[in-house]
């Protein structure tokens, strides 16, 4: 059972939650979702309201059901469902319904957006800007290491929902 809190009021480390506990990215319907792995994405403060960036790579299946969505959720687990989100990060929703493959039970926050009755966590956000990374801003050093020419599309939300495990 989920309860409605105001996102000031989250006490947590950003950093190793999200960096290295990990966060599921999910998007569509309750009927019909996708979800992703992700340990990278920022909390914060942005046009007066709470935001979340959420980074997607351009072949990720999850990006299709965020570009056709208005919300997408954060969804963050307790460590006991770690090999659930290796699963979620490693296997392509095109192949597999991971949703079934993790055993997750599908419900529905604002603007009818899926995220997991597992989770502890969760971030319901409203799609508020898209924008591609470009390749001349992202120092020389960091497109080495981390990319292909692959480079993330970066997607801002307006955090409209803060749920937690009551």
């Amino acid at each position: 059972m989920f309860k409605q809190v105001d996102p000031k009021t989250l006490d947590f480390n950003v950093f190793s939650t999200i960096g290295d506990r990990w966060m599921l990215i999910t998007a569509g319907t309750k009927e019909r979702c996708n979800t992703m792995t992700a340990s990278w994405g920022a909390l914060g403060v942005l046009w007066g309201a709470p935001m979340a960036l959420a980074y997607i790579r351009p072949q990720r299946y999850t990006k299709e059901f965020v570009d056709r969505s208005e919300y997408f959720t954060l969804s963050f687990f307790p460590e006991q469902y770690r090999k659930q989100l290796a699963l979620c990060g490693a296997k392509s929703g095109r192949e597999l319904d991971k949703v079934a493959a993790c055993g997750f039970t599908v419900a529905e926050g604002a603007g009818g957006a899926p995220y997991f009755e597992q989770a502890e966590l969760v971030l319901v956000c409203r799609k508020r800007m898209v924008q591609p990374m470009e390749e001349a801003l992202i120092p020389p050093e960091v497109r080495e290491k981390w990319y292909k020419g692959d480079y993330h599309i970066m997607y801002w939300g307006e955090i409209v929902e803060a749920l937690v495990q009551a």
